[in-house]
């Protein structure tokens, strides 16, 4: 069987159906989806010497009825819906006269603008528009801290952009996949796919419950072809037909003189599974925000209390609508221990190299407790929660004691790291403080704290390394009123000094000092001391409880497999007419015809075939009659 790549379609009119013993595959360039009209209609369209039509025109189904039977041969070969020439404009027609034309007209221009606008939204360009969108969305999401996930950097990010952080506030650039922006984009999303799916499903389900078109009559017209004489009875042929089109898979049925079959049909079952699985994808977004909730917690190397899940003991809690706050799943944490690594040496100094918190917790009112650690990436599980290490920095341990001399204060202050080498900012408040003569005041110290200072040569007060290699503690001091007692909250790492004052040196010079760690600051005046302890480590967790993650899951992998069918998968249809020939043989014509351009297409049909050959063996093709010799040649020989 010989397989070739021209066009055979120019000699349509010379040849007739069933006067040719040509046993030949043809390919050609196919139509395109949902019509069965091949792609270069002007090559496919030859002069026909009896209506003069020239060889160069188009043929136009209203008057060609072989064009009119290839379109109907390629009808929904796809669900995707036909985008109609709806444009704004006027709606309402011809105005009637009068009160009631008037408000006829209006209901008229209404309705079909909200029909404009509804197929504007339901349309391909505007879904891709929207899912360009909602990824353009997710950027500053992850270029910008958000509240909900590390409210400590969002913190730290304010006070290094106060110009920016206004205008980000107004955007919520801070929160944004809850931002109104953002959830309005998804829920036109949504939207969008189910006017897109329902009219479609309904659509495929039609086809599923119908049958492949009939043959059109001159199947040479068809992208692939292919043609054999054979001795088996017509009937026969298309029994045969028949069965080796099930055999693979095909839908087929006989309709006249031929066989239809059509196969392919995941490919729109897999467009509707991706369509869905996004929606799928969608609701699980929206149930997670919805129902979830997300705290964070800030604890101290070896504190006791830690953390129980209480709103209470939240740092900063947020939660969706529908989350029931008054039933929060009892359990707690403590931090036992931190250890972090560095690199030390090369051009990745001071990387982070091992984060782990090891933390004892317990689940319900009455659990036992147990151990675990908690590192980058692998959170903790406990009573559908999620505990997330975030980050980490150092908490100076200090005594401050009174000008009485009595402990006024004493414990590890966490301060807030600054940049990459932990170089930390923080206040350290003493409300409960007298002083020589027994006057109740507060205290105020606020400073930094290096873990690796460069030395007495340096200038400035940055950390050289984030490891503890030369902590310095340096401290400025302030007596007055904190302003902590008016029932105000008040940000715990700001030190509000416009009721304070500082204290001087007898030079009349601010009062500030650098301390290592087991060395003392003396106040002025007798007004009582700070030692420096030590350092501690802090831990930064957040708590999450987010509903939806397995349906997103589901939804994602439905997504990728509808993908992956919708791409590979093609949607195409067979047939083969058998009928009697001039001379009593039988002529088998066979010809397919895909959605889309594709390779394959002529390559199945040859196997088609081939197979079909068992039952309906073709006839060699006949020879060329040799020329009689000449007589008188042959008498002269």
């Amino acid at each position: 069987m010989a397989t070739t790549d021209t066009d055979t379609s120019t000699d349509d009119d010379a040849r007739t159906d069933g006067d040719t013993g040509r046993d030949t595959v043809t390919a050609e360039a196919p139509a395109e989806a949902g019509s069965a009209a091949p792609a270069d209609a002007e090559a496919e369209a030859p002069a026909d010497a009896a209506n003069g039509t020239r060889a160069d025109a188009t043929p136009d189904p209203a008057t060609d009825p072989a064009e009119a039977e290839l379109q109907a041969a390629g009808t929904q070969l796809s669900t995707a819906p036909t985008e109609g020439q709806a444009v704004p404009g006027s709606f309402g027609g011809v105005r009637a006269p009068g009160a009631l034309g008037a408000l006829a007209w209006t209901g008229r221009e209404a309705f079909g603008w909200l029909r404009w606008c509804w197929r504007q939204l339901t349309s391909m360009r505007v879904a891709l528009l929207l899912l360009l969108l909602l990824s353009l969305g997710a950027i500053p999401g992850s270029l910008i801290p958000q509240t909900g996930v590390d409210p400590v950097k969002v913190e730290a990010f304010k006070a290094q952009h106060e110009t920016l952080t206004p205008l980000y506030e107004k955007l919520g650039m801070f929160h944004v996949y809850s931002s109104v922006w953002f959830s309005a984009i998804y829920i036109l999303l949504f939207v969008s796919l189910i006017g897109c799916i329902v009219p479609r499903t309904w659509q495929f389900v039609g086809q599923l419950r119908s049958r492949p078109p009939g043959a059109p009559r001159r199947l040479t017209r068809l992208p692939a072809y292919t043609t054999w004489r054979t001795e088996a009875e017509p009937e026969q042929v298309l029994a045969a037909a028949r069965t080796v089109l099930r055999k693979q898979r095909f839908r087929a049925h006989v309709a006249g003189d031929a066989v239809a079959g059509e196969k392919g049909y995941l490919r729109e079952v897999g467009n509707l599974i991706f369509h869905l699985a996004l929606i799928v994808v969608l609701v699980a977004f929206a149930v997670g925000q919805l129902w979830k909730s997300e705290g964070g917690k800030l604890i101290t190397e070896g504190d006791q209390d830690g953390f129980t899940n209480n709103l209470t003991q939240y740092d900063d809690f947020k939660s969706g609508t529908f989350f029931d706050k008054d039933n929060l799943a009892p359990f707690g944490f403590s931090l036992e221990k931190f250890d972090a690594r560095y690199e030390r040496t090369g051009s990745q100094r001071g990387t982070a190299r091992e984060f782990r918190a090891h933390v004892k917790y317990w689940e319900g009112a009455d659990g036992a407790e147990k151990r675990t650690s908690i590192e980058v990436n692998e959170p903790l599980e406990i009573a559908g929660n999620k505990v997330f290490l975030l980050s980490t920095g150092y908490a100076p341990v200090v005594t401050v004691t009174d000008g009485k001399g009595e402990i006024a204060y004493k414990g590890a202050v966490p301060f807030l790291q600054q940049d990459g080498n932990l170089t930390s900012s923080g206040v350290i408040k003493v409300p409960d403080y007298r002083d020589k003569n027994g006057k109740q005041e507060q205290l105020g110290f606020q400073g930094f704290f290096v873990p690796t200072w460069g030395g007495a040569n340096a200038k400035t007060m940055f950390s050289q390394f984030p490891a503890l290699d030369y902590p310095v503690l340096f401290l400025t001091a302030y007596h007055g009123r904190l302003g902590i007692d008016g029932g105000l909250p008040q940000n715990v790492y700001q030190l509000k000094t416009d009721k304070m004052k500082q204290f001087k040196n007898p030079d009349g010079r601010a009062f500030a000092q650098k301390l290592l760690p087991g060395e003392t600051m003396t106040l002025p005046n007798g007004a009582g001391t700070l030692k420096f302890e030590g350092i501690k480590t802090w831990a930064s967790f957040q708590i999450s409880h987010q509903p939806g993650n397995e349906l997103a899951l589901i939804g994602s992998v439905a997504a990728l497999i509808g993908l992956a069918a919708s791409l590979f998968i093609q949607r195409r249809r067979v047939w083969v007419r058998a009928v009697p020939g001039a001379d009593g043989h039988t002529v088998v014509e066979m010809a397919g015809l895909g959605r889309s351009e594709s390779a394959k297409l002529p390559e199945e049909l040859a196997d088609l075939a081939v197979a079909l050959q068992a039952d309906a063996p073709a006839e060699p093709e006949p020879e060329p009659e040799s020329e009689s010799p000449d007589p008188a040649e042959g008498a002269r020989a």
